[in-house]
C-alpha cells in the first residue's frame, strides 16, 4: 500500500532532526518537509492559512483555537520547545524592581496577550507572587518593532485591560519608562547591547526556575505539533505514528548529547549538563505524552482560561488526538 504523503513544518531542533532528515521515519507516511524558516513564520502561516498538514504551533494559540467549536486542527503531545520563564522578565538597569511581587500597580508590556511565554509569566505573577492581573496595567506591542497584533480573539477577565500600542516597541517603551517591565520570550534589543540598558529582573533566574520546578513540577511547554483535523479524520493512525516517530527522533538526540566520546553540540560540558538534567528532571527530561506532563498541562490550561486566552477551561485529554491518550512507547 502506498504511503500517505503529508507536508510538515517544524523548527530546526536537534531533537526533531532525525525525523525531518529521514534518518528515522513515521510509519505509513512520506513527509514532505518545508524549507527551514523561523518558527514565528511557521506559526503565522499555519495559524492563518493552514499551509501544511502538520505544523509546529504556539501552545497558547492552539488552546485558543481548540476552545471553540469545530476547530479544524488537533494537536499531538509532542513539545518541540520548552523553557522556564523567570528569565523572560525584563526591567531597566536602574530599576528598583527585584521581584514580581513589586509589580502591583505597575505597567507591564507583552508582545501579545496570547503569547505562550506571557501566559506562563502572568500565571506565576498571580499565583506565585500574589499580584492579581487586574492590579497591573498592561500594554501590548512588538518587542523590537512596532505593529505587532494579537493573532487570536481574547476574552480578558473582568477588570483587566490590555492597551495596544501599534506605533511603538516594548524595547523603546521600557527604555523611556512608559512601561515598568516587559514579559517576553524574545529579549528586547537593549538587553543584548554591549553595555545593556536593560536587565533581567532575576539576577539568578536559573535558581529561581529550578526552585519553581521543584515546588510545582511545571516545566513550561511553549510549542505543540498540530495536524489538520481532516487528515486525522481520514487516517486516525497518523497521530500515534507521528508521536512514535517524534519520540524516536528525540531519543536519538538525547543519546547524542549524552555521548562523552564526541562533541555533538559546540559547547563544553554538554554531557555533564545532560546528567544534571536527568538528576533533577528524571531520565527522560524532555517527556512527550499527556500523563508525563500532566502538572504542566493542567497549570497552563488553567492559566489560559483565567487570562481569557481560551473561552472555556480545557482538559489535557480533550486537546490532543484521542489515539495519543496513552503514553508513547520508548
Amino acid at each position: 500500500m502506498p504511503k500517505l504523503t503529508l507536508s510538515i513544518a517544524v523548527g530546526d531542533y536537534d531533537h526533531t532532526r532525525d525525523l525531518l532528515s529521514g534518518d528515522t521515519t513515521a510509519e505509513g507516511m512520506e513527509l514532505v518537509v518545508a524549507k527551514r524558516r523561523p518558527v514565528e513564520e511557521i506559526f503565522h502561516r499555519f495559524t492563518a492559512y493552514r499551509e501544511w498538514d502538520i505544523s509546529e504551533m504556539s501552545f497558547a494559540k492552539y488552546v485558543a483555537l481548540a476552545s471553540v467549536p469545530d476547530c479544524d486542527i488537533v494537536a499531538i503531545p509532542v513539545f518541540p520547545s520548552r523553557a522556564f520563564r523567570h528569565s523572560s522578565i525584563y526591567v531597566r538597569q536602574d530599576s528598583e524592581l527585584a521581584s514580581p511581587s513589586q509589580l502591583r500597580g505597575k505597567c507591564i508590556g507583552v508582545p501579545e496577550w496570547a503569547q505562550t511565554a506571557s501566559v506562563y509569566t502572568r500565571g506565576m505573577l498571580s499565583r506565585d507572587y500574589g499580584v492579581p492581573l487586574a492590579e497591573a496595567r498592561w500594554v501590548q506591542a512588538g518587542v523590537n518593532q512596532a505593529g505587532r497584533k494579537e493573532k487570536v480573539g481574547l476574552r480578558l477577565p473582568q477588570g483587566v485591560e490590555c492597551r495596544s500600542v501599534p506605533d511603538q516597541s516594548l524595547n523603546d517603551l521600557l527604555l523611556r519608562g512608559e512601561v515598568d517591565a516587559v514579559f517576553s520570550a524574545r529579549p528586547p534589543a537593549a538587553f543584548l547591547e554591549a553595555k545593556p540598558r536593560l536587565r533581567r529582573m532575576f539576577a539568578d533566574s536559573r535558581q529561581e526556575e529550578l526552585a519553581y520546578w521543584k515546588r510545582t513540577g511545571i516545566f513550561p511547554i511553549m510549542h505543540v505539533v498540530a495536524v489538520r483535523r481532516a487528515v486525522l479524520d481520514a487516517h486516525p493512525w497518523v497521530a500515534m505514528n507521528l508521536l512514535d516517530a517524534f519520540e524516536e527522533a528525540k531519543r536519538r538526540s538525547l543519546e547524542r548529547i549524552s555521548d562523552i566520546t564526541a562533541s555533538t553540540v559546540p559547547l563544553p560540558w554538554i554531557p555533564s549538563y545532560a546528567d544534571q538534567a536527568k538528576a533533577i528532571l528524571g531520565e527522560d527530561f524532555w517527556p512527550y505524552g499527556i500523563e508525563a506532563n500532566r502538572a504542566t498541562l493542567d497549570a497552563f490550561l488553567g492559566f489560559a482560561h483565567e487570562q481569557g486566552v481560551c473561552g472555556r477551561l480545557l482538559d489535557a485529554a480533550e486537546i490532543f488526538a484521542r489515539t495519543t491518550a496513552t503514553r508513547v512507547k520508548v
